[in-house]
């Protein structure tokens, strides 16, 4: 059972997925770059005990950069491929949500820096990239607030750089819902309550990054991932609802009027963002009080370009949440979705559907891009037949190559919701972008279909009885591309 950090480490070493690195790193630069030519290797996760000025507090990054060690945190079967595993996702988080649960001495508290002693540099706070403007606290976790008239939670996955030993800087985005929150303080000339949140239970915070619906607490979303209460407490500090769990947190205030440049930082895009004295300064949030436990950890996430945990992640929970948006809006005939990793975990979509009726593969690209997690920095949607998998990427191109024509099977929609993260939008108009939508799929309508090429059932089971004698070592294909091979029914 995993209810924080540490039992996920736990398990991920129990499953042979960790990796101890005893040598001594630096947090400056080099910690980020073992850790990211461990993951273009698809290494293990990597837990840093020796980390320079830092003896005493591991760094732990590569959580998520395979879907192996996304079902463990999610405590699924380790084997589950990224578009079944967010399909668990979607199914759980379809029935009821499950409220946190308040607990007495929460572990987080049990050290506590308050005043002049705050200094967020007192953790292993790594710098990632050449180019970066500096240390970031928080790149695995999120900033908790709440709304002053309804006490909706969110916990939002919002980079937060070190700019000063009590001053974290929060990149909260116009339209994310910590900015919703921080504009209603603005309107009542109050400041806004915020605590950084460092090193949980993992299901927090994929949960934190997730698209989902304003007025939807992330606590319950983690809590119906998990079938069981997220353990949290009320802060005395700002009255937020914080995790009981937590390895770090730094609680203050954000006066929504303060503003201060910060970054450059190497984003998920694979480009920096945040140039100073070109983008917009971010709000601040002025750190009164640090709580950890005793012998934290700190964890980060490398960022960079893909594919890294945060990839994954975003390919994971916006998949799962794609896949929820269309069940819950009952288009029919859904059989696969998937977000690509390879795409930053968010600019593509793949979906299957068995269709049913004529245009029935075009509604489906139309309803993706109206979906809350589809409506924002979406740029394009493949549709394929039911027999595409979402994932089988060979067949995908193959579908593009003999199902779609470019004139009646492309769609170019002009205008939708971007992110200010995209390159491809020049950085002083990312506020819109257009889509495409691509139909691979053979039009139902069509009365003289194409006829396609299947093999004898009987014949291939002949095959694989006999692969040994062919030559071949170890068990047959057969059984894992039968499906794909044979006509339906047949």
């Amino acid at each position: 059972m995993i209810n924080d950090l540490r039992d996920f480490i736990k398990a991920l070493d129990e499953h042979g997925e960790l990796h101890r690195v005893t040598a001594e790193v630096d947090w400056n630069l080099e910690a980020c770059h073992v850790s990211k030519v461990n993951e273009e290797a698809k290494g293990p996760a990597l837990l840093y005990e020796n980390v320079k000025d830092y003896p005493e507090i591991p760094l732990f990054t590569s959580a998520f950069t395979t879907p192996r060690r996304l079902a463990i945190a999610l405590e699924q079967d380790p084997d589950l491929p990224m578009s079944q595993l967010s399909k668990k996702w979607m199914e759980l988080t379809t029935q009821k949500l499950v409220k946190p649960e308040y607990v007495d001495n929460p572990p987080v508290l049990e050290n506590v820096i308050e005043g002049d002693d705050v200094d967020l540099l007192k953790f292993p706070v790594p710098w990632f990239y050449p180019d970066d403007g500096g240390r970031f606290f928080v790149t695995s976790g999120f900033l908790v607030t709440q709304d002053p008239d309804t006490g909706w939670t969110n916990l939002g996955t919002y980079r937060s750089q070190v700019l000063g030993k009590n001053i974290l800087g929060s990149q909260i985005i116009k339209g994310k819902h910590g900015d919703f929150h921080m504009k209603k303080y603005q309107e009542r000339g109050q400041l806004m309550p915020a605590a950084a949140v460092v090193g949980c239970d993992p299901v927090l915070f994929l949960a934190g990054s997730t698209l989902v619906s304003a007025e939807t607490d992330e606590y319950d979303i983690a809590g119906s991932l998990r079938q069981r209460p997220v353990p949290v407490f009320k802060s005395d500090l700002t009255g937020l609802t914080l995790p009981a769990n937590a390895e770090i947190i730094a609680e203050g205030y954000i006066d929504p009027n303060e503003l201060m440049e910060e970054g450059p930082f190497g984003e998920y895009t694979g480009y920096y963002s945040g140039n100073k004295g070109k983008d917009y300064p971010k709000p601040i949030l002025r750190v009164e009080r640090i709580i950890y436990r005793n012998k934290p950890t700190m964890w980060s996430t490398t960022v960079g370009k893909p594919i890294n945990d945060i990839h994954m992640i975003q390919s994971l929970n916006r998949t799962a949440t794609l896949w929820h948006d269309l069940e819950t809006m009952r288009v029919p005939g859904i059989e696969g979705v998937y977000i690509p990793a390879e795409a930053c975990g968010r600019f593509w979509a793949v979906v299957s559907v068995r269709q049913k009726y004529p245009g029935h593969s075009n509604h489906v690209g139309n309803a993706v891009i109206a979906t809350t997690t589809g409506h924002y920095g979406l740029k394009g949607v493949i549709v394929v037949d039911h027999d595409i998998a979402v994932d089988d990427w060979d067949r995908i191109w193959w579908a593009l190559s003999t199902r779609f024509d470019p004139k009646r099977s492309a769609q170019i929609i002009d205008r939708g919701r971007s992110t200010p993260l995209d390159p491809g939008l020049p950085i002083e108009a990312r506020d819109i972008t257009s889509r495409i939508i691509l139909d691979a799929c053979t039009p139902f309508e069509w009365e003289n279909k194409p006829n396609e090429i299947f093999m004898d059932r009987k014949v291939l089971q002949k095959v694989s009885d006999r692969w040994n004698e062919y030559g071949f070592d170890g068990a047959s294909p057969v059984a894992n591309m039968i499906d794909r091979l044979v006509k339906p029914g047949s």
